[in-house]
């Protein structure tokens, strides 16, 4: 299982911010860092829409790209960062510039967004370097991924594919787990999930569905400024799924033989139960299913799932309430 937290535009803008969202995440016990590489010349316009009118500086969504740029220099020092806690950095690019920029910086794969599945141009940009690419399905169709997929597997890209639902927070209903095996059964790659749900629930789902890498948006609170703050999940919530992520995952690596129980010998010995009579009855008197009860430990009397042997033998001896029941104690009725 492999776990991508992306920050994306959760800095805003903010270098000091940035440094301070690696710390915390790297805490989390997260695999990878996402970032999102953006230059805003060569990828945007003045004509872009918002997706969602969110800023209050920004008058246009070119002005809120080149907001978020970073310099060479500072996104070296970022990678620097993310190598000194332990976690992956990753980036997904938005231009061509802006894989030309994560080759200096040194970034080890990319992740391509919903919005750029259909940019053949910067697909081959990316192949060109020949590293591993993981493909998010947001808002594209199976065609659509599939010319994609071909795309890069003509070109001999390591390729991996994530579910993913564009919208902002994700509701249970458009989840799409099931597309995750669709994917899988279409593609045959390494296939996973990228969540936009704001809650811990939809990548924990997934995990037990399969998914092999877990991508999620990370906030230090849900009500910071920026576009993503509702559909991202809180530092101490990312804690606590990538636990259960680690658990659920190990849990469906490790099988289980039911045949085979011999490693509960002394604890089946303590827990089972043994007959026993439940009243004081007389010599020749012949058992009844009234008569008997089960009393642990194991081993002191006859096992108690033989009971039906039991019934209609006749006492050898006088017994008293709660005595154990033995094979000594029985003959035939």
């Amino acid at each position: 299982m492999y776990t991508i937290a992306e920050i994306a535009q959760a800095h805003d803008g903010s270098l000091g911010i940035l440094h301070s969202y690696i710390d915390a995440l790297a805490s989390t016990g997260v695999d990878a860092i996402k970032f999102q590489t953006h230059i805003a010349e060569a990828e945007s316009s003045i004509y872009e829409p918002f997706r969602v009118n969110f800023s209050y500086e920004d008058k246009t969504r070119y002005d809120y790209w080149k907001r978020m740029g970073f310099s060479l220099e500072q996104w070296k020092e970022i990678k620097s960062h993310c190598d000194e806690v332990g976690v992956e950095f990753i980036s997904s690019p938005f231009s061509n510039a802006a894989v030309d920029l994560l080759e200096e910086v040194g970034v080890s794969r990319y992740k391509i967004g919903s919005g750029e599945v259909n940019n053949l141009l910067l697909l081959e940009k990316i192949a060109k370097t020949k590293k591993p690419v993981i493909l998010s399905s947001g808002m594209s169709s199976f065609t659509e991924l599939s010319h994609s997929v071909d795309f890069l597997k003509q070109r001999g890209i390591d390729t991996s594919i994530l579910q993913c639902t564009t919208a902002y927070p994700t509701k249970p209903q458009e989840w799409g787990l099931e597309v995750m095996e669709e994917l899988k059964n279409k593609f045959n790659l390494t296939t996973g999930f990228s969540d936009h749900s704001g809650e811990i629930y939809a990548c924990l789902a997934a995990t037990a569905k399969g998914a092999e890498i877990l991508e999620f948006h990370a906030v230090f609170d849900k009500r910071m400024f920026g576009p993503d703050s509702k559909a991202s999940l809180e530092i101490d919530d990312i804690s606590f799924m990538i636990k259960g992520v680690r658990q659920i995952y190990t849990s469906l690596q490790t099988k289980i033989n039911k045949e085979d129980n011999s490693k509960f010998e002394t604890l089946k010995g303590i827990f089972e139960k043994s007959l026993a009579i439940n009243k004081d009855l007389p010599k020749g008197h012949i058992i009844t299913f009234d008569d008997l009860e089960a009393k642990k430990p194991k081993g002191y009397g006859i096992d108690a799932s033989k009971y039906q042997d039991i019934i209609g033998k006749k006492l050898q001896y006088d017994m008293k309430k709660w005595d154990f029941l033995t094979q000594g104690d029985i003959i035939d009725g």
